[in-house]
């Protein structure tokens, strides 16, 4: 299209394009954002009219030991899902980015947890960990690397890594797909030519492997940051938080707060600190992407 083309065009007509999607951004993003921040400064339970507090929630906040604990356990879900996120991921991609006769159906059965609803992963999951169960068969009376049953999920020192072990079994396949876009996107003569050189498999993934998908592993890091911090359906679906609130995390507490305890001016001060901290997390992980989208 020209230019004389687009100037018989108003300056309001992209805006009119673009106006069904603001509309439904600021209907349920930006306004239920900003209701949050309202509702953060005021005691608010249904039953009563919302009564301001200011700052009080936030206070009460920072001595809170369920919150307290809640944080922690997102910050240890963060600290060991991420990195196994990040690299098991690669490693598959990489298994299955070969021209082998059916390849394409081991991506696709790799690919299943992903489109599995959670609900029915959970349950499925819940049956595997319940004592007596099928991992309990293996290890005990296959195996037999254990003579009793770890009660994975009844057991305060084993629950949430077990719910872990769900998240990155789901996430997988996802994430397989994002690293497979960036093998495809290497040229193929960069490793032939590492190959008359002589280079051997792990010379030539640390040369061209390894800095070509920076780019993917950059986006990987920033989804799996952001949905190990967000993490809820596993929680609920598996422990509800369960034993002794040692698997409840930041998201799961605001859901326990608001619907269960009806407070839910303080259940927006938590969703707030939780905001807060992924805008913060968020724009350090598009800054390193962009470094590494330059370096790459």
């Amino acid at each position: 299209m020209s230019h004389k083309q687009l100037r018989r065009y108003p300056l309001y007509v992209p805006y009119l394009y673009l106006a069904p999607a603001m509309a439904i951004l600021c209907f349920f993003v930006f306004y239920p954002l900003l209701k949050a921040f309202v509702y953060s400064a005021q005691s608010y339970n249904l039953l009563s009219p919302p009564r301001w507090v200011g700052l009080d929630n936030y206070r009460a906040l920072m001595a809170d030991d369920r919150f307290g604990s809640a944080f922690l356990n997102s910050i240890r879900y963060f600290i060991c899902v991420v990195p196994l996120l990040i690299v098991l991921p690669m490693l598959l991609a990489i298994l299955v980015n070969r021209q082998l006769k059916g390849i394409t159906v081991f991506r696709a059965l790799f690919y299943i947890p992903v489109i599995t609803s959670m609900v029915v992963a959970g349950i499925m999951w819940k049956w595997i960990y319940m004592e007596g169960g099928i991992l309990d068969w293996l290890l005990i009376d296959v195996c037999k690397i254990v003579t009793v049953s770890p009660r994975w999920l009844t057991d305060p020192k084993t629950a949430l890594y077990s719910v872990m072990v769900v998240t990155v079994w789901k996430g997988l396949g996802y994430y397989m797909v994002v690293y497979l876009a960036g093998l495809q996107a290497i040229p193929v003569e960069l490793y032939e030519a590492a190959k008359i050189d002589g280079a051997s498999a792990f010379k030539r993934f640390k040369a061209i492997t390894g800095p070509m998908l920076a780019p993917s592993m950059a986006v990987v890091a920033v989804m799996s940051s952001m949905a190990a911090m967000k993490v809820f359906d596993e929680i609920y679906v598996m422990t509800a938080g369960g034993p002794f609130e040692t698997t409840q995390t930041v998201v799961y507490d605001v859901y326990v707060t608001a619907f269960n305890d009806l407070k839910f001016g303080y259940a927006s001060a938590m969703g707030v600190i939780l905001f807060v901290v992924l805008l913060v997390f968020s724009t350090l992980s598009v800054r390193m992407s962009e470094r590494s989208y330059s370096g790459a």
